[in-house]
């Protein structure tokens, strides 16, 4: 059947949407009107970070496909130590994050300086610090660990004096002789006369466990965007 044929077969009103349809699908820039709006697209990562929190309780259930995303993501991060960024920190202010597996596996955060931009190896010192932030409206506060050096240190305590974590030094008789060691560590001997580093969690004072859990620090308020 040729066109000259068809367009007899059509009424005025079908005849005027066939034309016109050729000449808007024809024209020049014709096929923008085809694609689809894409500006309110998400990927996964912009799901993540919608639905994503610094700390999951263990008997927090996600609801939705999105929280069970962002949970996912939640459990494959290491929470022993936090990744800071200290850009602001003449406003008081820090973001944090716990560690991937890739900087677990380099030592970053651990080993290396726990500020993001940091590469230092050296002279490294351990710190606690309560980090307020305010996560979908609510309020919260972590008690997280970094390691930092010296220089960053001096710009996590810019303004407030943070809790550094030390290991305490006590003193404990072997026999005559006076040993010096480590909070956690007791030195004995056996009757061998060989000596044994044996882990005992009863040689940490107990005022110093108080006294770590009671100190109430500054507030660091989070910015920026989790990742």
């Amino acid at each position: 059947m040729n066109y000259s044929h068809r367009y007899l077969t059509l009424n005025p009103y079908e005849l005027h949407k066939h034309l016109i349809n050729t000449y808007v699908l024809n024209r020049k820039g014709s096929t923008n009107f085809l694609k689809r709006d894409t500006s309110k697209d998400k990927t996964d990562i912009d799901v993540i970070r919608e639905n994503h929190k610094f700390i999951w309780e263990d008997d927090e259930q996600p609801t939705t496909w999105e929280e069970r995303l962002a949970r996912k993501y939640y459990d494959k991060l290491y929470k022993e130590f936090c990744i800071a960024d200290l850009s602001r920190y003449k406003e008081n202010m820090f973001a944090m994050r716990w560690q991937t597996e890739n900087e677990l596996v380099t030592g970053k955060g651990q080993f290396i300086c726990g500020n993001k931009v940091c590469l230092e190896k050296d002279d490294l010192k351990s710190w606690e610090a309560n980090f307020g932030y305010i996560e979908h409206g609510e309020k919260k506060n972590a008690l997280v660990k970094l390691r930092l050096c010296d220089s960053c240190s001096k710009k996590l305590n810019y303004k407030h004096k943070r809790k550094e974590i030390k290991r305490l030094k006590h003193v404990k008789k072997v026999g005559n002789q006076q040993l010096g060691g480590e909070s956690i560590f007791s030195v004995d001997s056996n009757s061998t006369g060989r000596s044994e580093i044996i882990f005992d969690e009863t040689n940490i004072p107990n005022e110093n466990i108080s006294n770590c859990k009671k100190r109430q620090l500054k507030e660091i308020v989070i910015f920026g965007k989790h990742r």
